[in-house]
């Protein structure tokens, strides 16, 4: 049988899993009467919650005796590590893009490592049957970018189709049949180049691993396409780092396969084929896996550096244990190991101490994900400020700086350029109108610059501005950029909250508790009006007495108070304040500090 291998590229939200829904449909991967979830790639609680793609995943469909792997890449920039390794499995890419918004910057990520690595596009412009949709202008645009990113004239000479996932069809021309996908079937079996590993099915075996998971009968699998050779099942492979040095020899236990959205066994892998091995103990992602006379590992994508760290630590506040079975530190260090195995963008080192962990990754939406996964597993951690790694290079230092595209209402755009272009440091690069009354503004913000402005963002917009951003590049440092400028009302008693003190707060700020929380003493329980911190107590009940005054029946209303999600607490605390994160809740604290330290601050203050 004939082997097509394809990645399916596109920004968050451009239909990407739906269009792989109907893919699986029509080519017959499910029965007439059975009963499949939407966007079934997203087989994540997180992914559907969110609905973004978070894990690159494989499956595979057949046409007219052709069979198509079709691997779904993440839109989002932060989990471009597993785009990076997923793209050296296929050999075609298909650029799916929102006939409305064009070409976004998570597109023009993946498909700048797509276009480096020498695959030729097809592009498919979706929800063209949208009323705002201009498929001529998108095309235009997406012609552009393949040239500003350095396509070659295979490349720029991109076959296109019309489409509407969710309803179903693909056409060559925008006033096509609209009856079905066909016409997607069939450009991708004539465009996309067979596996051209097929000619080397008399060398010994070879194969990169790409993606590590675990199954709960087979234990530790590694997912890669067979870049020569065949394997049946038994016989024995040896795993090479990238240095060529041996790891381990094991028995190739299962081969499993792709086949519609779950894998089968099979007895036999040939060259081209994308499969799943089981047997191992040690290798993981980037490794080769080899036959036993063979001695030089297959060379490895290189992954983007890391951008931000985050410090996870122990819970060590006094509502610590309550919640969560995991609160020991080696028990974190344990499933931070473990989650930086799977995922190369992922770094973990030690901190002085041993009690906290350096966590260095894409962006504050990967850390937030990692977080949330912890969390509904059982962890009890102390989360700190995400700082922006910067680098030397020639005795200059340097930071990471952000591509950044909103579109915003035109009333608006006057606000959110000052803030980007104002303190944030940022320089405009391209602004022009986007239609139905928007403006799209692209700018290079500093890294250091847009964490906790997010937030900022949607308030200035009323809600209604977009902003996405991926990374651009390093530039010298840009000097100092200030943080958040409110101070923070601190709990200075341990208790539960009352409504009568909260109502008298209201004044001093806004809350982030309401009656009946549980509270104690450094704990953040509201914004302060003012730029200084100020410690307040929300336990301190009404008077009572037996003489009744002007004023003392007034009924307690309470302004709603404001709930942060994960990724917003994380984003809100400044450097000495830290994210409490458990099972059942996320508060805001200050860093308790032990007595010696206390003084050595309050002596440098004065």
């Amino acid at each position: 049988m004939e082997l097509r291998n394809i990645a399916i590229i596109a920004h968050v939200d451009h239909g990407k899993t739906t269009l792989v829904d109907e893919l699986l449909k029509q080519s017959g991967a499910f029965r007439e009467n059975q009963s499949v979830a939407e966007r079934a790639m997203d087989s994540n609680d997180l992914e559907r919650e969110r609905g973004i793609t978070i894990l690159a995943k494989a499956t595979s469909v057949e046409w007219n005796g052709t069979r198509i792997n079709i691997v779904d890449t993440p839109g989002h920039a932060d989990f471009g590590g597993e785009v990076e390794r997923i793209l050296s499995m296929v050999d075609g890419v298909v650029l799916l893009v929102d006939a409305a918004e064009g070409p976004m910057p998570q597109t023009k990520f993946v498909t700048s490592k797509a276009l480096a690595l020498g695959l030729r596009p097809i592009v498919v412009l979706n929800k063209v049957d949208k009323p705002d949709a201009e498929p001529d202008r998108a095309l235009d645009e997406c012609f552009d970018l393949f040239a500003n990113l350095g396509a070659d004239d295979d490349q720029l000479d991109f076959p296109h189709l019309y489409a509407s996932g969710r309803s179903g069809w693909a056409d060559a021309e925008l006033d096509g049949p609209r009856k079905d996908l066909t016409a997607l079937f069939d450009l991708v079996v004539r465009h996309v180049p067979a596996p051209s590993q097929a000619e080397h099915k008399d060398a010994p075996f070879r194969m990169l691993a790409t993606t590590l998971g675990a199954d709960p009968f087979i234990g530790r699998i590694l997912t890669g396409r067979v870049e020569s050779g065949t394997l049946k099942t038994g016989d024995t492979v040896k795993a090479l780092s990238r240095d060529g040095t041996q790891i381990e020899t094991f028995r190739a236990s299962k081969i499993l396969a792709f086949r519609g959205l779950g894998q089968q066994p099979i007895d036999l892998a040939e060259a081209g084929d994308i499969v799943t091995l089981a047997g191992m103990s040690k290798a993981t992602v980037a490794d080769s896996l080899v036959a036993p006379q063979v001695t030089e590992a297959l060379p490895a994508q290189p992954i983007d550096p890391p951008t931000i760290s985050v410090t996870f630590g122990i819970n060590d506040s006094p509502l610590a244990g309550r919640d969560g079975k995991k609160v020991q530190s080696r028990v974190i260090r344990d499933r931070l190991m473990k989650e930086a195995e799977s995922n190369v963008a992922i770094h973990v080192s030690d901190t002085p101490g041993g009690e906290a962990f350096e966590v260095a990754g894409r962006g504050e939406l990967q850390m937030g994900v990692l977080i949330e996964n912890m969390r509904r597993e059982g962890f009890e951690l102390s989360i700190s400020r995400p700082q922006v790694l910067l680098r030397d290079e020639g005795g200059q230092r340097l930071e990471p700086i952000e591509e950044v595209t909103i579109d915003v209402d035109d009333e608006f755009t006057g606000a959110v350029i000052e803030k980007i272009t104002g303190p944030r440091k940022g320089e405009l690069a391209e602004m022009k109108p986007a239609g139905a009354g928007k403006t799209r503004i692209i700018a290079h913000v500093p890294s250091r610059g847009l964490i906790g402005y997010h937030g900022e963002f949607l308030t200035d917009t009323r809600g209604t501005g977009v902003l996405n951003r991926v990374f651009h590049g390093w530039s010298p440092h840009k000097g100092t950029i200030p943080g958040r400028r409110a101070g923070v009302l601190i709990s200075m008693e341990k208790g539960q909250s009352v409504a009568y003190a909260l109502w008298n707060l209201e004044e001093r700020g806004r809350m982030f508790i309401g009656p009946q929380a549980d509270v104690y003493q450094g704990m953040i329980i509201g914004e302060h009006s003012r730029d200084n911190d100020l410690e307040v107590n929300p336990l301190k009940g009404k008077k009572l007495t037996n003489v009744r005054a002007s004023g003392s029946d007034d009924a307690v209303r309470l302004t709603p108070h404001v709930q942060f999600s994960l990724e917003e607490a994380i984003a809100y605390i400044d450097d000495d304040e830290l994210v409490e994160v458990t099972p059942n809740a996320i508060r805001l604290r200050k860093r308790f500090l032990d007595p010696h330290e206390r003084k050595r601050q309050s002596r440098a203050a004065s």
